[in-house]
């Protein structure tokens, strides 16, 4: 379970004294203890932590963009690092070829017709990525095909 797998790395990385993991791996138990807290539950599926992980990303790119801006890129190497740590808990992307099969697929059935359906298109093909693919990307695709 992915959440073991977190938690056994966490542990490993103390040890090894591996600052900058054990700082982004402490933010992603809080934030895992945070979800728990707020559905009331004793632990997280590995889609609900994927899902978890997603968001902490999409966090880290939003903020390397800002510190960016800012000219700061002592704090954009750090956010970088972070977001690397994040990655490797991910299961491997979708390429390209295999996220347009998997749109077409929700396409088909979700009957969609335009891009007015986008939503019922996107809802099921981000399922069926199962963490997989990038919102971003699967939107473009799925605009593109509903054209």
């Amino acid at each position: 379970m992915l959440a073991e797998k977190i938690e056994d790395d966490f542990k490993a990385a103390l040890k090894a004294r591996d600052v900058r993991k054990v700082e982004t791996l402490r933010m992603l138990k809080a934030a895992l203890g945070n979800f728990l807290i707020e559905k009331r539950k004793d632990k997280a599926e590995d889609a609900e932590l994927i899902s978890l992980i997603q968001k902490q990303l999409k966090l880290r790119q939003d903020s390397i963009e800002s510190f960016q801006k800012g000219g700061r890129a002592d704090l954009v190497e750090k956010e970088t690092r972070e977001k690397i740590i994040l990655e490797s808990y991910l299961p491997k992307a979708l390429s390209d070829e295999e996220l347009e099969a998997l749109v077409k697929r929700a396409i088909a059935e979700t009957s969609a017709q335009s891009k007015a359906d986008l939503g019922k298109v996107m809802k099921q093909a981000l399922a069926l990525a199962q963490g997989r693919a990038d919102g971003k990307r699967a939107s473009e695709i799925a605009l593109t095909l509903l054209g």
